[in-house]
């Protein structure tokens, strides 16, 4: 399998980190060595951490990189070929065998309803059957959301890049798409489909680069509350609590803060905001108790 090839590819892992960081995607060297391992092997990058570390965002800013369409698949349990692949449109066929059953061989009528005038293109067609001037990013998201039937069926299109129609025959892509896969980890992934990808693990920024992120992604932050409110986030993150904080959690308390004209964390605005951490019901009843000793040495008290 060739490189994918376009004039927009990094031509270094250095390259690939500067241009994260001018569309204010603030990775590290590890994450910019496998895409640009990626990109030059034209392999899968799977791509496994917490929810809300920049796992989604990464694809997302790549596509921007390469200047490439991005095209997502959101997985989900019961996923199947019709929603990720292809369907036919059976109201059109009906409709065009009905024209032409009095005036055209029956025969000739059913060859030409399985064409692809009559086919709904999902994500996984739309991104091998491509004829894009650069190569789409093919974005699959939370592969472990879905079930080891589906995971089984992207064998055929993680290896060889094509897609296998009974009625059209094998689609193998011309430029491969560069794909990423996602995955928080509720449930383990088949290492057959490991097998086929580059491997990358994000986990929870230390809490300078957490800070770098806050003041990249959200800028709205005065610099202070962006580290004092990082700051709150790690002390949560150190309680035992059913889901701790994200990053993406992190820039919407800054946010959230920030509009409500905060230059420094307040107890009585973090615990008003504090639904812009924490997601459940026992976690904020949990973390209420510690708000004011969190919020002191936040501050630095």
């Amino acid at each position: 399998m060739t490189e994918v090839a376009s004039p927009r590819v990094p031509a270094s892992i250095d390259e690939v980190l500067e241009r994260l960081g001018e569309r204010r995607y603030i990775g590290d060297r590890a994450l910019a060595t496998s895409i640009f391992l990626a990109l030059k092997l034209a392999k899968p990058l799977f791509i496994e951490g917490e929810a809300g570390v920049g796992k989604t965002e990464a694809a997302k800013v790549m596509a921007d990189v390469l200047g490439a369409r991005l095209i997502r698949l959101q997985c989900y349990e019961g996923i199947d070929i019709a929603h990720a692949v292809y369907e036919w449109n059976y109201p059109r066929q009906l409709l065009h065998i009905r024209l032409l059953n009095e005036t055209a061989d029956r025969r000739v009528a059913e060859q030409e309803i399985f064409s692809h005038e009559f086919l709904l293109r999902r994500p996984l067609l739309d991104a091998i059957d491509n004829d894009d001037p650069v190569p789409p990013v093919l974005l699959i998201d939370e592969i472990d959301r879905s079930d080891e039937e589906f995971e089984a069926f992207l064998l055929e299109v993680l290896s060889d890049f094509q897609i296998s129609i009974p009625e059209l025959g094998t689609i193998t892509a011309q430029r491969p798409p560069f794909v990423v896969i996602t995955s928080n980890r509720t449930r383990e992934v088949h290492d057959a489909l490991k097998r086929r990808c580059l491997y990358h693990w994000i986990d929870y920024p230390g809490l300078e680069k957490e800070i770098a992120i806050v003041r990249a992604r959200a800028p709205e932050a005065a610099e202070q509350l962006a580290r004092e409110v990082t700051a709150l986030v790690h002390g949560l993150r150190e309680m035992d609590l059913y889901k701790v904080p994200g990053v993406a959690e992190t820039l919407d308390w800054a946010r959230s803060l920030a509009v409500l004209g905060a230059t420094r964390l307040d107890a009585g605005l973090v615990d008003a905001t504090l639904g812009a951490a924490l997601k459940y019901q026992e976690d904020l009843e949990r973390a209420r108790e510690s708000i004011p000793a969190l919020v002191e040495k936040a501050r630095g008290g």
